[in-house]
């Protein structure tokens, strides 16, 4: 038995923001479902984390509580980095015990194979974020986060973030079209180095799902996009992998939220 969530790019910020509200109440769902086996997190989801400082720990403390309830019942939690956080390891995967990767990585669930990535190096055309990526995780920016205090690392933060949002809007500001056409490049090309049954990614802002045929046979290419302009999460089943919209109108009466119509391809 498999059941798999899947989310990427929530961004959030305000713990009281809206959107911050229903992801707790995603996780809520979450909690109580007892066939859930995985919760994959691709990255982005808070707007700003670093390191494992408790000025982040607490602003964030019901999601963190949250998270702990839902690992606690057997669920697998993986949290893949993004460019708004990162240099998870100490808190997320050495306390926690959640499963931390920076970059892709390969997963069974039931019958499929699936590439999982956050998609922040889907484009390697685009310099300008290559190097902040790399500036971001040389070991003094590492030392500097894990070990300044928390207010300056959030200061730090915000910095990296806004810049992080200058080089790459230009693969977050182009026309779907564009978009969607580097998304199935870069999934054509990682298909062809290594095959796989579906690819889920997020950091483009775009939601996309299509076919990958190759010499290898075909495959899927998802693109879950971002909370920012339509709050929904990927599910896999043993019978289905779809997408599925959240309403934030059902948390605001509920508390949790109630499936949207999913969006399948199979």
């Amino acid at each position: 038995m498999t059941r798999a969530y899947l989310v990427s790019d929530l961004h959030l910020g305000d713990p009281e923001d809206p959107c911050t509200r229903l992801f707790e109440g995603f996780l809520e769902r979450i909690e109580k479902d007892d066939d859930a086996t995985h919760l994959v997190l691709l990255g982005d989801i808070f707007d700003m984390w670093l390191g494992d400082h408790d000025y982040f720990i607490e602003r964030y403390r019901r999601i963190v509580e949250s998270l702990k309830r839902i690992s606690a019942r057997g669920v697998d939690i993986l949290y893949f980095e993004g460019n708004h956080d990162l240099h998870l390891g100490p808190f997320w995967s050495d306390e926690l015990g959640f499963e931390v990767h920076s970059g892709p990585a390969f997963l069974e669930l039931g019958d499929k194979v699936v590439r999982l990535e956050h998609g922040d190096q889907m484009d390697p055309d685009d310099r300008g974020y290559i190097f902040l990526r790399w500036l971001l995780r040389t070991p003094l920016m590492r030392f500097l986060i894990l070990h300044l205090p928390g207010r300056l690392v959030a200061w730090i933060g915000e910095w990296a973030s806004a810049h992080s949002r200058t080089y790459t809007s230009e693969t977050k500001t182009i026309s779907r079209e564009h978009a969607v056409e580097k998304i199935r490049r870069h999934a054509a090309r990682v298909y062809a180095e290594r095959p796989f049954d579906l690819l889920i990614s997020g950091h483009v802002h775009v939601r996309d799902d299509s076919k990958i045929e190759g010499s290898n046979g075909m495959a899927r290419s998802v693109n879950l996009g971002t909370w920012l302009e339509a709050p929904g999460y990927f599910l896999i089943d043993d019978e289905t992998a779809a997408m599925v919209e959240l309403d934030s109108g059902d948390v605001a009466q509920s508390g949790s939220p109630a499936p949207a119509e999913a969006m399948s391809s199979s």
